[in-house]
């Protein structure tokens, strides 16, 4: 079992930047996937970004690329986002998720993958 907590979220303007948290319980690097997901409203849970279970290498939504970046830090059992260039579109409820299975490369692109989840942090973009 893990635990999921995200933090930081919040309302910023366009072109701001925000960072988010993902503090895990027990032990999840190299034995989790963790990765972020997101939801608007009306809208299907999406993929954003995941860490690979050795944190070494990210992979990310094609929506975000070059805008987000995923890192992890191992001794706080914490996964963060940074979110720069933020666009109104990027509005939505961000979720931290893991799984303990390995999966095939294109499995982790679905929140049905996942066994864990936050509750989420809410991100608000205004324009």
């Amino acid at each position: 079992q893990v635990q999921l907590v995200e933090s930081g979220g919040g309302l910023v303007q366009a072109g701001g930047s925000l960072r988010l948290s993902c503090a895990a319980s027990g032990r999840t690097f190299s034995t989790y996937t963790l990765a972020w997901f997101r939801q608007a409203p009306g809208k299907e849970r999406e993929f954003v970004g995941r860490l690979s279970r050795s944190g070494d290498t990210t992979y990310y939504a094609d929506s975000v690329k070059g805008r987000f970046t995923i890192s992890g830090h191992n001794a706080e059992n914490t996964v963060y986002l940074q979110m720069n260039s933020l666009k109104p579109e990027d509005t939505a409820v961000y979720y931290c998720a893991a799984t303990g299975l390995i999966r095939l490369r294109g499995e982790y692109y679905s929140p049905f993958t996942y066994d864990y989840w936050g509750q989420g942090t809410q991100v608000t973009v205004s324009s």
